[in-house]
């Protein structure tokens, strides 16, 4: 952010062998023991650009195919059976475990982007579920994973500002939670609601359907599977 505010212009990415303040959504701490990616990408956006959290989305699939790509190198006896999946708003699950997240921050016309990856290492005290790339196999250094995801992120953003949100969302939602799958979803003020994913908005927004019929629709919160 203080690279952004000197006029810093886009395309910078900056990666962290440890942080001491690292963190995740709504406040959460984010542990950072070295081996793992802890990197932030600026983006600046332009006139015409696109409603600026699609961003998210172009992220998610610029990690899903960086991580995808990752796990195809590796030599494990059926690769097909290894389940990778985005679940909204913008987490990288591997078989059911969360790998990964990003956060994105605005000010003024500067976005920056914030990944972690569990490469190397991933904490085993939590209270739900967590993975890294190295219980499948030797992990990547940070440094390569890095030079392959600015490479996958710039080339989706480009994307992104010719053809409009809409094909990265289709894309998107082609490698997410299915159309029907039961969630629990916790919005800011508190509330806890569930119901089944019912797609999304030409904004990204979460169509959350509920018992009734009726749509709810989610701007921000946290998504749990059922």
């Amino acid at each position: 952010m203080v690279l952004a505010r000197q006029g810093e212009p886009e395309g910078l990415w900056l990666r962290a062998e440890r942080q001491t303040d690292g963190r995740g959504r709504q406040g959460r701490t984010w542990e950072s023991p070295p081996g793992n990616l802890f990197t932030s990408g600026l983006i600046r956006l332009r006139d015409g650009d696109p409603a600026p959290g699609t961003l998210a989305f172009v992220a998610s699939l610029a990690l899903y195919q960086t991580v995808s790509h990752c796990l195809s190198l590796l030599t494990v006896d059926d690769p097909e059976a290894i389940q990778l999946l985005l679940k909204w708003p913008n987490d990288l699950f591997l078989d059911g475990k969360k790998l990964s997240g990003i956060l994105l921050e605005r000010e003024a016309d500067a976005i920056v982007i914030g990944v972690g990856v569990n490469l190397a290492h991933h904490p085993g005290d939590l209270d739900r579920p967590v993975t890294s790339l190295a219980a499948y196999g030797p992990a990547p250094s940070p440094d390569d994973f890095l030079a392959d995801l600015a490479g996958r992120f710039s080339a989706l953003l480009g994307g992104w500002r010719s053809h409009g949100p809409a094909p990265i969302l289709a894309n998107w939602l082609r490698h997410a939670h299915s159309q029907g799958s039961s969630l629990t979803v916790h919005d800011p003020s508190g509330e806890i609601m569930t119901g089944t994913f019912d797609g999304l908005t030409e904004e990204g927004a979460l169509r959350l359907r509920l018992a009734d019929g009726s749509v709810h629709v989610m701007h921000a919160g946290d998504v749990f599977l059922v």
